[in-house]
């Protein structure tokens, strides 16, 4: 297998993901700021043009990052991070949807239309004036989970899929104009716990 990796959050979801569970690919750089990937022969592998990309080993292509984390998990049970059990299984999906709809959405599109406009504006549809309501749908989402959560990370006992998604995003926001706010001790003390990780060290 192959995996097709960009800076960003998304990739680095992946990789974290396979830093978890000690999988080592070949890897292939594709320049994001130089639009490589919006240009032949990328859209080839992603018609969407979007990073990451997994190429199996019969020459096919999967995108989208749950998908690529859920072959992964299939492929390589150990160390489970989406779940043994029908259950766990369900609570990690129903939490990595959260984390995507209520913060990653938002707090990308935020960027986009926002700070990342420059890069964006003439590679997809952007809206300007929508970044400072999609970053405040961001902090709404985050003060939610901080409302929720119990703890030590966000599907109660186990690490997952859902901690390596809200973190790569709420990482990649630092820099980018949406840190997470202190005022949220909770997230920020598992943030912490998250960043301690050797896969957080080794993603970035």
């Amino acid at each position: 297998m192959k995996l097709f990796k960009s800076i960003g959050p998304n990739p680095r979801v992946v990789m974290m993901f396979m830093a978890e569970k000690g999988l080592a690919l070949e890897m292939v750089d594709i320049d994001l700021r130089g639009g490589e990937n919006r240009a032949a022969p990328y859209l080839k592998v992603n018609p969407a043009g979007q990073t990451p990309a997994l190429e199996l080993d019969d020459g096919s292509f999967l995108t989208e990052v749950t998908a690529i984390c859920e072959y992964m998990e299939e492929g390589m049970a150990q160390p489970p991070l989406i779940g043994v059990t029908p259950e766990e299984r369900a609570q990690t999906r129903m939490w990595t949807r959260r984390v995507d709809l209520k913060v990653c959405e938002p707090m990308a599109n935020g960027f986009r239309f926002g700070e990342g406009l420059p890069m964006f504006k003439d590679r997809m549809r952007c809206l300007p004036d929508a970044s400072p309501g999609l970053k405040a749908i961001a902090r709404d989402g985050l003060d939610w989970m901080e409302s929720q959560f119990q703890g030590p990370w966000l599907v109660g006992s186990r690490f997952t899929l859902a901690d390596i998604l809200l973190f790569s995003f709420l990482d990649f926001g630092a820099v980018v104009g949406q840190p997470l706010d202190p005022k949220l001790p909770k997230l920020n003390d598992w943030f912490a716990r998250v960043k301690a990780r050797p896969s957080a060290a080794a993603s970035a």
